[in-house]
């Protein structure tokens, strides 16, 4: 070969590692497919004498990824070290307008900077490439951002992130709580030491984001999302659910609407029947709407040291090969200003979980409250005790507490609101009230 590609990887973790490890054994079979010989020159992390189970005295080793990144040794700068600012953000930026090509895993990098990032890689002429960013090793960038563009995209969801589908799958499948599930997830190294990022949504938010603007054609939106994680999800939740026909799964959502696009991230019910409802632990699966495919499901592992990697490395063999396309899918000065679509504004069914006092005129001021804001009702149901669900028309007086579950018909998430509001100043509810969306998908 005439030509070798020469890359500079920073960040030695379980996706580095599983990089490196895979571009020197695979090396012969990957230069066949690239049509260039891929050769990794020099590497950076933290720590020089960790051991990694791989021999490193063959590449050059810098202590400062900047540095790695500005070398005239390399062609392709890949960071692996992931946050969204310090070290990771400073040497891309720095490959960048050293003119080096940047392949990154890093979601909230992309998130947060990927529209100047895009700007930039732009106008220095050189590619900024992020597959494995979002959901590990599916290719949901690639098939977005190139494969669907004779399609116009009006929604795109799915499950991305696989701690929170792992913690909900147990809890349907084995009737455990959050918290055993939570421990289970973190001593199988599904979940991290402090797991915040990923159980109250923020991880998910920042693929969503990413995807939102290759469908939609604009700009990224980090701040336009809204959140709600898994923390407050009970098993009563998982098991009423299961009982009216439903699971529950974290979503992220972007859609289109009259008013401008919605972001949102939360639980959400799904039937039990839908395609979606099938993906059970770590696995990630991104649906794609478009006008000319119908719905496309894309489904796989979504983290993981080699899933991630591949994706990687399938970046810098598209490199090899000459494929550059824009960042975000068209040049930035393209792109839509993003218009916010209020979540209050979003039309669905949605369950509702009342702890109240079990009084008597408690079904009937609820119900009333629901009226006033012209809200339909599905059903009104009484859960008692061993899980049974019994529709009722008025409860007991017992001086105790019970659960009452509203499935609603379509209606806005500000009449919820509102209702929920009303029957909180009647002094009928002795908890926090459970609200989760359904999608009759």
């Amino acid at each position: 070969m005439s030509h070798t590609l020469k890359i500079g990887l920073a960040g030695l973790g379980t996706v580095g590692i599983s990089a490196l490890k895979r571009l020197v054994s695979m090396q012969t079979n990957i230069a066949e497919k690239a049509g260039l010989a891929i050769d990794v020159r020099a590497i950076s992390a933290r720590s020089r004498t960790k051991d990694r189970g791989i021999d490193l005295s063959n590449f050059h080793w810098y202590d400062d990824p900047v540095a790695l990144a500005k070398s005239d040794d390399i062609d392709v700068f890949v960071e692996l070290i992931g946050g969204d600012s310090g070290s990771a953000e400073a040497s891309v930026r720095a490959a960048i307008e050293a003119g080096k090509h940047v392949v990154t895993a890093n979601k909230a990098l992309i998130a947060k900077h990927g529209n100047a990032l895009a700007r930039r890689a732009e106008a220095n002429g050189v590619a900024l490439n992020f597959e494995a960013a979002v959901a590990g090793g599916i290719p949901v960038i690639k098939a977005v951002r190139e494969s669907m563009t004779a399609n116009s995209i009006s929604r795109i969801y799915g499950i991305m992130n696989g701690t929170c589908n792992y913690i909900l799958t147990r809890m349907e499948e084995e009737g455990l709580s959050f918290d055993e599930c939570l421990k289970d997830a973190q001593r199988l190294g599904y979940a991290e030491a402090d797991p915040t990022f990923d159980v109250e949504g923020n991880d998910t938010a920042h693929k969503l984001t990413i995807l939102t603007s290759l469908a939609f054609g604009t700009e990224i939106d980090s701040e336009s999302v809204t959140i709600e994680g898994i923390t407050n999800i009970t098993s009563a939740d998982i098991s009423a659910a299961s009982e009216l026909g439903y699971r529950v799964k974290l979503l992220g959502v972007a859609k289109k609407t009259q008013t401008g696009i919605e972001q949102r991230v939360h639980p959400t019910m799904v039937p039990k029947d839908s395609s979606i409802a099938q993906i059970s632990g770590v696995t990630n699966a991104v649906v794609i709407d478009g006008d000319a495919i119908g719905s496309v499901t894309l489904a796989g592992p979504g983290a993981g040291g080699d899933a991630t990697a591949s994706a990687v490395i399938a970046d810098i063999i598209d490199l090899a090969r000459g494929l550059e396309v824009k960042p975000l899918g068209r040049p930035v000065e393209a792109l839509d200003p993003f218009k916010k679509s209020e979540i209050y504004a979003h039309k669905g069914g949605y369950y509702i979980r009342l702890r109240v006092n079990d009084l008597h005129g408690v079904f009937a001021s609820i119900a009333t409250r629901m009226a006033e804001q012209e809200i339909s009702l599905e059903s009104i149901v009484q859960h008692k005790k061993r899980s049974k669900l019994k529709v009722d028309a008025e409860l007991k007086g017992t001086g105790k507490h019970q659960d009452i579950i509203l499935i609603t018909y379509e209606t806005t998430e500000n009449r919820i609101h509102n209702a929920i509001e009303a029957i909180k100043q009647d002094g009928h509810i002795v908890d926090t009230p459970q609200v989760i969306r359904i999608a009759r998908i």
